[in-house]
């Protein structure tokens, strides 16, 4: 884990959620997921965007060329670990396509115009996921 989301990562648990700087003004969740290679636990911060009693992930990378190593293990490994606020608990990840997909992450660009700007920097369509408690 990078030295940068260790510190993103500490400031969540410290404030129940809340944290500054670039991600202020964004909902984030702490993502602990089984590593595909590994069967390793590995927690990212990740933003989140709701969708009824659901959350949706966006496997953006910042607009990356290449995904995410937490998109590699919820493929291979979809029940994951959450932290939303001081909640902690289990979901299962499920990948949206399709026109499912294409509608919501315009729903996501709405209300934060930089996952448009993402999907600009890159040739990949940049994979969702649902998030369902289980």
């Amino acid at each position: 884990m990078s030295d940068w989301n260790t510190g993103i990562i500490q400031e969540f648990r410290d404030n129940e959620g809340k944290v500054g700087g670039m991600f202020e003004h964004l909902r984030l969740l702490l993502l602990t997921s089984t590593g595909a290679k590994t069967g390793n636990t590995h927690t990212s911060p990740v933003a989140y965007f709701n969708d009824g009693d659901d959350w949706l992930i966006i496997a953006s990378a910042g607009g990356a060329d290449s995904h995410p190593n937490w998109y590699y293990n919820l493929k291979a490994n979809p029940k994951a670990r959450i932290e939303i606020g001081a909640e902690t608990f289990d979901a299962l990840a499920t990948e949206v396509t399709g026109d499912d997909r294409d509608r919501l992450y315009a729903g996501v660009v709405e209300q934060a115009p930089q996952f448009g700007e993402y999907e600009l920097k890159t040739a990949r369509k940049i994979p969702m996921f649902r998030l369902t408690r289980i």
